[in-house]
């Protein structure tokens, strides 16, 4: 739109220096991406896994999140090198395509699509079983389509209405985490509880180290909506570095939350030794935790809460995410062009909004029908995101050392090395099932490759070579 500012870019431009046309509305700020990326990582997002976390780590759940943290952030500076160089929508698919090559390129958009299409359905159930407790006459998979037509129509009306509802959405989980902290605090203080103690975050009768790196597996998903924040580079109005600042910003900012949070709430549970054995197969531990510190109107607060962040909030901004990354490898090609289409005046990809609700309804219906629903999603979703961040990191080395020759070692060797061999630990560390899955995810995405490769459809990005060329001169000059 000729009244749409243009963020400069590392390379001095817009997307047109990469051979593609400005569709989608530039109108999102830095604060508009901070919001974006804490509501999609969810401030409260402990409350509704942290039974699981709680069982994989021996009760170390705080360590669990400071070691997630510190993993993600080697990951949100790659992120944040790689947003300046290619400020295009399509998350690392974007970024292994034209860091490393459009075949590994498709793959990686491949594997996050495990992440992104498996998210919000997950959402959603969560959501479901965290109303179901409150009001249990209504079934989770109602619950679960009543969330799924919300979301669709609200960001069916456009970018602009998403960022409203964040901000609004974002101030009320503040309020109850601030109230559930103190409560907490306090009761701990009068007895409650186990008193205060180091356990979350060190038990010398639980710890190893391949014990607590299984369980960052699982509270890595609290963090997974940092990357999100990359998939708005198309609508972001700023610079090409606010993408990769907001996206720190958040990390840390949520990062802090959580640890603090689930500190508080590992002191409050009742037996952890029972917990640690038998799990939290109803996803409760953490409203019984609540209800240990304040009663039954604490935890019930607690719930709705975490099914307004998770069901409405959270999956708000998955489904904006999904949709962004599908139309982006359908503009090149690798999905097919109807999810390319973007609404006249909406802005707004909308055969991509709309295929991403239908499959978040029929993943959300299908794992409200088993008993381990959450925990085989929450697997997935993780294995999927977790893969596909160690190929950001070769991303990274590859484009700004190899190719643009840097001398910038910290960001473009040194960072990028460490989160690969973090990240690498915690995906060997991971579920069994969630390995055995993802590697067959990955079979199917190299076989579509080989048939797109035979038909005479091999991956290719659009590029304006000359002016791409000088970009990437542009952006190998700043990073010095």
């Amino acid at each position: 739109m000729a009244d749409t500012p243009t963020p400069t870019s590392a390379g001095g431009g817009g997307i047109e220096n990469f051979g593609y046309r400005q569709e989608l509305r530039r109108s999102l700020t830095f604060t508009d991406l901070l919001v974006y990326g804490l509501v999609f990582m969810v401030p409260i997002a402990p409350f509704g896994i942290f039974g699981s976390v709680f069982q994989g780590s021996g009760g170390m759940v705080a360590l669990a999140y400071v070691l997630g943290m510190v993993a993600m952030m080697f990951t949100a500076l790659s992120y944040a090198q790689m947003s300046r160089a290619f400020p295009m929508a399509g998350s690392v698919y974007t970024y292994a395509g034209r860091g490393i090559g459009a075949p590994v390129g498709f793959l990686a958009g491949w594997m996050i699509l495990l992440d992104y299409v498996l998210v919000p359905g997950l959402l959603y159930l969560i959501a479901g079983v965290a109303m179901n407790s409150l009001v249990a006459s209504v079934p989770v998979w109602l619950w679960v389509v009543g969330f799924v037509l919300l979301n669709t129509v609200v960001n069916y009306l456009g970018i602009e209405t998403t960022a409203k509802v964040n901000k609004a959405v974002l101030i009320g989980e503040l309020v109850v985490l601030a109230l559930f902290i103190g409560v907490g605090v306090v009761a701990l203080a009068g007895g409650r509880g186990r008193g205060f103690d180091l356990t979350p975050l060190y038990n010398g009768h639980t710890f190893s180290w391949s014990l607590v790196f299984g369980a960052v597996s699982i509270a890595v998903l609290s963090f997974l909506g940092f990357d999100g924040i990359s998939t708005l580079s198309e609508e972001n109005r700023d610079s090409a570095k606010a993408i990769g600042r907001s996206m720190v910003a958040a990390l840390l900012l949520a990062g802090t939350l959580f640890i603090v949070q689930t500190w508080v709430a590992s002191l409050l549970v009742a037996d952890p030794d029972a917990l640690i054995r038998d799990g939290d197969p109803n996803g409760t531990a953490f409203y019984d935790a609540a209800r240990t510190a304040a009663g039954g109107w604490l935890a019930t607060l607690t719930a709705a809460a975490t099914a307004v962040a998770w069901g409405f909030a959270n999956s708000l901004v998955a489904q904006a995410a999904t949709s962004r990354l599908l139309y982006a490898m359908a503009r090149d090609r690798q999905l097919p062009s109807f999810l390319a289409r973007i609404h006249p005046t909406r802005r707004v990809p909308v055969n991509a909004t709309l295929l991403t609700a239908g499959v978040s309804l029929v993943l959300g219906l299908y794992t409200a029908s088993r008993d381990d629903g959450i925990t085989l999603l929450s697997t997935l979703v993780n294995f999927g995101a977790l893969t596909t961040f160690l190929v950001l990191h070769v991303a990274v080395v590859v484009h700004y050392l190899v190719r643009q020759r840097s001398k910038d070692y910290w960001r473009h060797l040194v960072a990028p090395v460490l989160g690969f061999a973090i990240l690498g630990y915690v995906v060997v560390n991971a579920d069994i099932a969630a390995q055995r899955l993802g590697f067959v995810w990955l079979l199917i995405g190299a076989i579509v490759l080989i048939g797109l490769m035979a038909t005479g459809r091999t991956p290719r990005l659009a590029v304006a070579t000359a002016v791409a060329d000088t970009a990437d001169a542009n952006a190998a000059e700043e990073s010095k």
